[in-house]
Formats: C-alpha cells, sequence, structure tokens
C-alpha cells in the first residue's frame, strides 16, 4: 500500500475535480475547494486560498449551490494545498438516548 493510499474502501476520482465549498460549523468562514476523489469515509479536496487560521478541526463539505447536499468532515491530512478529510457520521448515542426515552415515556 502506498503512502498516499490512508483510507481504505473504494473511491471515486474525479478526471477534472467537482466543485464544492468548504464552510466553518458556526457559518464564520467560506472556501472555495475540488473535490479531487472521494471514498465511503472521506474524501481528498484542493483549497482555493489559504487555510491557515481555519478552524478545520471540524467543518461542513458543502456539495451543491443550495447547501442541501453536504458532509460534516474532520480534517485528517494537509499536503500543501489539498487536505484529506474524514466524513462524520450522525452520533449514533444521540439516537439511542431519544428511542430510550420514547420508550419509557410510552410505558408509563
Amino acid at each position: 500500500m502506498a503512502t498516499s493510499e490512508r483510507r481504505s474502501g473504494d473511491r471515486v476520482t474525479f478526471e477534472r475535480g467537482y466543485p464544492a465549498q468548504m464552510m466553518g460549523i458556526d457559518g464564520t468562514w467560506r472556501r472555495d475547494c475540488v473535490m479531487e476523489d472521494v471514498s465511503e469515509t472521506g474524501a481528498k479536496l484542493t483549497v482555493e486560498g489559504s487555510v491557515e487560521g481555519l478552524h478545520l478541526k471540524e467543518f461542513f463539505l458543502l456539495l451543491s449551490s443550495t447547501g442541501l447536499a453536504y458532509r460534516r468532515c474532520e480534517l485528517a491530512w494537509v499536503n500543501g494545498d489539498q487536505i484529506g478529510v474524514n466524513f462524520l457520521k450522525q452520533g449514533d448515542k444521540k439516537k439511542k438516548a431519544a428511542a430510550k426515552r420514547g420508550a419509557e415515556s410510552a410505558e408509563a
């Protein structure tokens, strides 16, 4: 396995890249980017402009102009203007807690 292959799973590589935007969780910043490849668990992005000073621990990757298609991401690695991101899943703990509360109130 080459050192550039950091993710497992099937990967789709875009010949010309897929235009997207990165946005801070709090909405205070946006950056244009190009998605170079994507898998079920993450993606490789080329970022336009500097990523210095941006809160990249957690952010949104906007995949449509309306903002309806997006993924919540965390930074995995940086190499010049390219970054690797891991997609974050919705918290299963919250769903389980809500289901448990619903079951308890149904019993009462």
